[in-house]
């Protein structure tokens, strides 16, 4: 049988340099991958603000069509980093404390 107070790891193992730097790790994936939910919404929001167009565009063809999609994306990811919607730290907040 295992012995649950002899497996406990001591305190020194907790506040170890090792464990410090794998929660901050942590923290660092959610604020990318909530960066990144964030440049995700944006993205949909600026279709969406493209498909709401007043009229036809005369030169519009697929490769301006692929290419308008693809600038939309860097919008996107440059929004999400420079504009703070407080998207992201909504879900650092709800989410980060279950990487504590």
């Amino acid at each position: 049988m295992i012995d649950p107070i002899q497996n406990m790891p001591s305190i020194s193992d907790i506040t170890s340099d090792k464990a410090v730097a794998a929660l901050s790790e942590k923290k660092q994936e959610l604020k990318d991958v909530a960066d990144q939910f964030e440049a995700i919404f944006l993205n949909f929001f600026l279709k969406s603000a493209r498909q709401a167009k007043l009229a036809d565009d005369p030169l519009a063809n697929s490769a301006s069509d692929t290419y308008r999609d693809m600038l939309d994306q860097q919008y996107a990811n440059s929004l999400s980093s420079d504009v703070d919607l407080g998207i992201a730290e909504g879900l650092m907040r709800q989410f980060g404390k279950f990487v504590e």
